[in-house]
């Protein structure tokens, strides 16, 4: 089977830093990480994104990847550098074997800041580039809620493998969930999964842990009979998906339960597994384009899953123009059989 290496080391990679980014919060929460608002975000971003990197680094030096940052702010904050570094430099999984697998620590500082520099590629439309975001959802991670350690791998413009760490959904796919899902969490609370898929082998998810991979099961999306019986998920913020015009598509559908509200591609696991039906991401100004890396792993665990993911026309994301989806407009996920009524409620409403 194919790539089932390339799902290891992402599987684990995406574990060992969502360690980091829980560390992160925990630390943020007792008040002992800086009090401006940014820069516990700031500090999970990066060292998420040098202990993935790494681990991409260790086990395909050839590859190219795509991240979300740079590290050029960093080298002129080096109290910021310091801070992440103190919180990077001791994450490991337990399992010593696992761990070494993705490189075990990052050597020094200087490592770590050349490591974050790595994520510069263009993309394109040939060759094997990793799309990485490390916090995926900024403000669910702020406020305990849903966020996502997200870290995709297109082949010649083709996602082909998928992982996507969730610390705060919870491990029961049959849990309710909103945008308050994981807000009083602990340490030892029952959240915490590990979704992945590689192209035609399906999707699966698993508990995140500490150590080597727990044991995974393999996840669909849940059959709708009738589309009015279909549930949303959409994002909590406004500035991201325009929620009226969400609205107006599930009022022509007949949907009448109420949306799930999340942040991050943990709308794409939700959906993935059964937690909610459609996910609609419909633009809120003309010109944005979508990033690679907020959709290359949903993108592929959805699709594996059972769905179907397009832009706004009923186009298949192309992962072959660059750092952006240049080529679409807005994202539309839902179960085969109900996209192209979903396509079709879209562009009544958007008047396309």
């Amino acid at each position: 089977m194919a790539y089932q290496q390339e799902r290891y080391v992402a599987e684990l990679a995406v574990q060992r830093a969502c360690l980091l980014t829980q560390k992160v919060f925990f630390e943020k929460a007792k008040g002992t990480v800086s009090k401006d608002d940014k820069s516990p975000v700031t500090i999970g971003d990066f060292g998420a994104q040098a202990l993935i990197i790494q681990a991409i680094r260790k086990n395909f030096p050839n590859d190219e990847i795509v991240a979300e940052e740079e590290a050029s702010s960093l080298r002129e904050d080096k109290n910021l550098s310091a801070e992440i570094w103190r919180l990077v430099k001791d994450i490991k999984l337990e399992d010593a074997q696992s761990d070494n697998v993705l490189g075990g620590p990052i050597a020094s500082e200087e490592a770590m800041l050349d490591i974050i520099d790595e994520g510069k590629s263009a993309g394109g439309p040939k060759g094997r580039i990793w799309a990485l975001d490390p916090i995926d959802g900024t403000k669910g991670f702020l406020r305990g809620g849903q966020y996502a350690v997200c870290l995709g791998l297109i082949v010649d413009g083709d996602v082909k493998v998928g992982a996507i760490g969730t610390p705060n959904l919870p491990v029961d796919d049959a849990a309710p969930i909103d945008a308050s899902t994981g807000s009083q969490q602990t340490s030892t609370s029952a959240n915490g999964v590990l979704f992945s898929a590689v192209q035609n082998e399906g999707a699966t998810s698993r508990p995140l842990s500490n150590g080597t991979l727990a044991e995974s099961k393999s996840i669909s999306m849940r059959p709708v009979p009738d589309i009015a019986q279909a549930v949303f998920c959409e994002g909590v913020e406004a500035a991201h998906s325009a929620q009226g015009d969400n609205a107006a598509v599930a009022e022509r559908l007949g949907i009448t339960a109420p949306s799930v509200r999340l942040d991050s591609q943990a709308k794409y696991c939700s959906i993935a597994r059964g937690a909610g039906d459609i996910y609609l991401r419909l633009p809120v100004k003309k010109d944005y384009q979508e990033k690679i890396w907020d959709h290359a792993a949903g993108d592929i665990i959805v699709r594996e899953a059972g769905g179907q993911v397009t832009d706004i026309y009923g186009n298949r994301l192309e992962f072959s123009k660059g750092r952006t989806l240049a080529a679409n407009k807005g994202v539309v996920a839902a179960p085969k059989a109900l996209q192209d009524q979903v396509i079709d409620a879209v562009k009544v409403v958007l008047k396309l």
